[in-house]
């Protein structure tokens, strides 16, 4: 349960907690716990109903509790954790209204209110464990063994051994391991998921080098500068990570009204059942009373800003951008002009041929026969798939061949 709707779970280092966003953040909705309990109470409470209408009203009434336990067992452990530690939420106003429901003998309502919580509870930690997974793809982007050069033989070590000041051979195609100088070698590096640069860097002795870039051309000695656990890659999820609590204004003003709104929907309902039982019919209060602690529950008004916020950084990371928290994304919503430098073009990362000048007598097919066969054995140089209408291999020609000038 999200701490904004009252602080429910117990604190960030629990193993149970861990263990449940590590499940939401590695598949789809039934890989939730909370969303698993939640659909098994929905289809124990539709044979309840099911049951009901069929006359079995004690059958009907068992099914309906053991679907309110069910339920319940998404957020009443947590509040009664947080109990235990002095603090009240939205669980705990849930956790009243759903056993002042079954204390009446309204179980199908408690039923049907542990149930809308806990999907509630079980959509919430989907949208941040899927936050979470785009910016725990970042690094997949580091391959999971690479070549070092030890005692002057190389060998193919996991990455997570990779030591400082240790010697990589990147070969053509595979990516870097983590942070390096390089020592030898001469080749383009595509730095595109670091750095945002679109097109591949030059790289040489002396280069610097980032994890999770990709060597198009040439081998490459790479020192290593950083351990995998501290390497660029690493620092930008946990950069986000920590972000996260920067909230903007706007989260700040959500959490500022939401917090004492618990206690004060707890001091309402109390004023109703008490009073209306002293002036009326006790049961009739006691369930208007339970009515208005879930119907002013301010869970919804606690999680909107935060869950935008999250979902917002974690599509964002997948895209390649990195958004420094709510502040900076609340910053972000308010930009109305844009200046571009350099050209003033925005490029796409896809390089395109947009027009072939012949000189002299030659024709531009010949043009385009002569840049086919540079570029034949040029592949992973991004400028050989610049345009489609670059032939792959060069057309039959009977022209001389132009000498070549460096």
């Amino acid at each position: 349960m999200s701490a904004c709707c009252g602080d429910d779970h117990p604190d960030n280092g629990d193993d149970e907690e861990e263990d449940e966003e590590d499940e939401a953040a590695t598949g789809g909705l039934l890989q939730v716990s909370e969303i698993r309990w939640a659909a098994a109470a929905g289809v124990i409470l539709s044979v309840s109903f099911i049951v009901g209408w069929n006359d079995l009203h004690r059958a009907a009434d068992v099914l309906a509790v053991v679907a309110a336990g069910v339920g319940g067992r998404i957020f009443v452990p947590g509040t009664l954790r947080s109990l235990r530690r002095g603090k009240i939420g939205v669980g705990t106003l849930m956790t009243i209204a759903g056993v002042g429901a079954l204390a009446l003998g309204e179980v199908r309502e408690a039923a049907m209110l542990a149930f809308l919580f806990s999907i509630s509870e079980g959509l919430e930690e989907f949208s941040v464990g899927r936050a979470q997974r785009g910016l725990r793809a970042l690094l997949t982007l580091v391959p999971e063994t690479a070549i070092v050069r030890r005692d002057g033989i190389e060998q193919e070590v996991p990455s997570a051994t990779i030591r400082l000041g240790e010697t990589l051979i990147v070969r053509p195609g595979g990516r870097i391991a983590t942070d390096g100088s390089i020592r030898a070698g001469h080749s383009t590096v595509d730095m595109a998921a670091i750095t945002g640069e679109s097109m591949p860097v030059e790289v040489r002795a002396g280069s610097l080098v980032f994890a999770g870039s990709i060597n198009a051309n040439g081998a490459l000695d790479v020192e290593a500068t950083a351990t995998t656990a501290d390497n660029s890659l690493a620092r930008v999820v946990d950069l986000v990570t920590d972000a996260q609590a920067n909230k903007g204004q706007r989260q700040r003003l959500a959490d500022r009204i939401a917090r004492p709104l618990v206690p004060g929907v707890m001091a309402v309902a109390s004023g109703i059942a008490i009073l209306g039982s002293v002036l009326g019919d006790p049961h009739i209060w006691i369930q208007r009373a339970l009515v208005v602690l879930v119907a002013a529950s301010p869970c919804a008004l606690a999680i909107s800003v935060p869950i935008t916020v999250v979902a917002a950084v974690g599509a964002a990371s997948r895209f390649g951008v990195i958004i420094k928290g709510g502040a900076a994304l609340e910053a972000l919503g308010t930009i109305r002009v844009v200046a571009l430098d350099k050209t003033g073009t925005l490029t796409r990362n896809h390089p395109a041929v947009t027009e072939v000048v012949a000189v002299g007598q030659h024709t531009r097919e010949e043009v385009l026969g002569i840049a086919a066969a540079l570029e034949a054995r040029s592949d992973t140089h991004s400028l050989t798939r610049s345009s489609p209408h670059i032939p792959t291999s060069p057309p039959p020609t009977t022209s001389q061949p132009l000498p070549v000038q460096d």
